[in-house]
């Protein structure tokens, strides 16, 4: 991965699971609402069921976020989420999956996220143990983005 300046710990990222109907402009709908508030989606994840659907997000303000779905009486919730950066895509996730077997750290899911402004892409991945996967990562030196990495 390259010369990488491995940063102390930060912020971990929030991931945001919301439910929603499966109806046509469910998905606009609840993008719309985020921007309103004046914030980006910066990773999305769908899972579709007969009918509801699993939304996982990423944005870049998840306080401000979370207080909208209070407000707005939206079920969601929230975890920590390991992004990685990937500066030769698939032969560093192939790296970073290795770490994590070796660490015997189970992935639960994992998905990509919207280009990094320093163009990288983004990779985020769902542990077991948030803590000990990201220790085992900046261990062996990839580098692992904080929530103030992805706020713009």
């Amino acid at each position: 991965m390259g010369d990488v300046i491995i940063k102390k710990e930060g912020e971990p990222v929030k991931q945001f699971s919301v439910l929603l109907q499966n109806r046509v402009g469910a998905l606009a709908s609840l993008m719309r609402l985020v921007r309103q508030c004046g914030e980006d989606v910066i990773g999305l994840c769908m899972q579709d069921a007969k009918d509801a659907a699993i939304v996982r997000l990423i944005v870049t303000d998840p306080e401000l976020v979370g207080q909208l779905f209070l407000e707005k009486g939206i079920p969601h919730t929230s975890c920590h989420l390991v992004v990685v950066a990937l500066r030769e895509g698939s032969a560093d996730l192939e790296r970073c999956l290795d770490i994590l077997m070796a660490g015997e750290t189970n992935v639960d899911f994992t998905y990509s996220l919207l280009t990094h402004p320093e163009g990288f892409t983004l990779m985020g991945v769902h542990l077991d143990d948030y803590f000990f996967g990201v220790e085992l990562l900046r261990n062996a030196g990839v580098k692992v983005m904080y929530q103030e990495d992805l706020s713009r």
